[in-house]
C-alpha cells in the first residue's frame, strides 16, 4: 500500500470533462488495490489567465513541484488562436510548465487495440500490431529559442537551438526504453539541411556505441512521415526533436484510430505530468461527447512510470481493452457498424471502465 500526492489541472475546453473521469479510474485503482490517494487542484491556461492574468500561475507550479505526479488536461482556446498579436497565450503556460519542472522527455505509446482497427483510415492489414513509442524531446528547438519580428514586422523568425546534453539525455532514455521493448530506435532528424539536426545525427551516433544491442537506423522526418502511413509495423522506439515529434505524432494518431485514444508521459527528473495528446477541442466542450480513454490511458502511464504500479496500470488497461471488445464507443471511434446503444458519452464510457477495474 503507498499514499501519493496527485495534483489533478484540467485545464481548458475538454480537459475539464476527461480528467475528472481519468481521477476516478485512479480511485477505483486506488480502493482496489489498497493505495491512498490524495488530491489538489490548480489552474491553467486560458482558465488561468481569466482568474489570474498569468497561463501558469505561481501556485500551481508550486503545487507541481510539490506532488508526486500530475494528471493534466489541455491548454488552447480559439480567442487567441484567431488572434496572433495576443502577447499572453494559453500555450506559454504549457511551455513553462515544461521548462520549470525539466519536463525533457514526452513519451507517447501508439499501440492499437485490435477493436479499433475499423477505426482508421489506413487499411487494417497494414496496421495490425503496430506498437510504437516516441520519445519526444520538450526543452528545445524553435519552441524555446529566440523568436521575434523586424523590418517593420514583415518579417518574422523563429530560431531553433539544441545543445549536446539536451540530444544526449533524450537519447538515453528512448535506447533504455529499446532495449526493454524489440530493441529497434529510429532517430528522426533533417540532417541534410538543418545544423541543429546534424548535431542531433551525430549525438545519437555516438550514444549509440554505448547500446550495441539495439539496433539503430535515421530517418529524415519526411520519410518518416510518409512510412508511419506505409508501414508502422516497422517502427518500435522513435526518437525525435520537439518539432518534429509534435507533428509525427499527431499523424500517428491515426493508426490507434483516433486523437481521443493517445495519452502521453512528460518526465525529467522531478515531477512527472500525464496528458491525452488531443488539446482542448472547444467545438465539443460541454456536450458530453469527448473520449475521456485518452486520459485513462494516461493515469494508466502515471501510475507506472510515476509510482511503479505495474499491476495498477495493467488493470487500467486491460479495463479499456474490455470495454472495446463489449463494442462500447465513443463518437470519433464508432463506425458505421457501430450499434447506436453502443455509442456512449464521456461519463458513459468512463463509467464502464470502472465496473471492470
Amino acid at each position: 500500500m503507498a499514499t501519493k500526492n496527485i495534483l489533478v489541472v484540467p485545464g481548458d475546453g475538454i480537459g475539464q470533462e476527461v480528467t475528472a473521469v481519468g481521477k476516478k479510474v485512479l480511485d477505483a485503482i486506488a480502493t482496489k488495490f489498497g493505495h491512498t490517494f490524495n488530491y489538489d487542484t490548480a489552474l491553467i491556461g486560458h482558465v488561468a489567465i481569466e482568474a489570474t492574468g498569468n497561463p501558469l500561475p505561481d501556485e500551481t507550479l508550486q503545487k507541481m513541484k510539490k506532488s508526486d505526479a500530475v494528471l493534466f488536461g489541455a491548454v488552447g482556446h480559439p480567442k487567441y488562436d484567431n488572434d496572433p498579436t495576443a502577447k499572453v497565450r494559453p500555450e506559454q503556460g504549457l511551455l513553462k510548465m515544461r521548462k520549470e519542472l525539466g519536463l525533457y522527455a514526452n513519451l507517447r505509446p501508439i499501440k492499437l487495440f485490435d477493436e479499433l482497427l475499423g477505426a482508421s483510415s489506413i487499411k487494417p492489414e497494414i496496421l495490425k500490431g503496430a506498437d510504437i513509442l516516441f520519445f519526444r524531446e520538450l526543452t528545445g528547438d524553435i519552441y524555446f529559442g529566440e523568436k521575434g519580428r523586424k523590418n517593420d514586422g514583415d518579417t518574422a523568425f523563429d530560431i531553433a537551438e539544441y545543445s549536446r546534453f539536451e540530444v544526449e539525455r533524450i537519447a538515453r532514455k528512448a535506447f533504455e526504453a529499446a532495449r526493454t521493448r524489440r530493441k529497434k530506435l529510429c532517430s528522426v532528424d533533417k540532417a541534410n539541411v538543418i545544423e541543429t539536426s546534424r548535431l542531433w545525427r551525430e549525438v545519437v551516433q555516438k550514444i549509440a556505441l554505448e547500446y550495441p544491442d539495439v539496433e539503430v537506423e535515421h530517418q529524415f522526418v519526411d520519410a518518416t512521415a510518409m512510412l508511419l502511413i506505409k508501414d508502422p509495423r516497422r517502427f518500435d522506439v522513435v526518437v525525435t526533436a520537439n518539432l518534429f515529434g509534435d507533428i509525427l505524432t499527431d499523424e500517428a494518431s491515426q493508426i490507434a484510430g483516433s486523437m481521443g485514444m493517445l495519452a502521453s508521459a512528460s518526465v525529467g527528473d522531478g515531477t512527472g505530468v500525464y496528458e491525452p495528446i488531443h488539446g482542448s477541442a472547444h467545438d465539443i466542450t460541454g456536450k458530453g461527447v469527448a473520449n475521456p480513454l485518452a486520459s485513462i490511458l494516461s493515469a494508466a502511464l502515471l501510475l507506472d512510470i510515476s509510482f511503479g504500479m505495474q499491476a495498477e496500470s495493467a488493470a487500467v488497461i486491460k479495463a479499456v481493452d474490455q470495454v472495446l471488445k463489449a463494442g462500447y464507443r465513443t463518437r470519433d471511434i464508432a463506425d458505421a457498424q457501430t450499434p447506436a446503444d453502443k455509442i456512449l458519452g464521456t461519463d458513459a464510457i468512463g463509467a464502464e471502465v470502472l465496473k471492470h477495474i
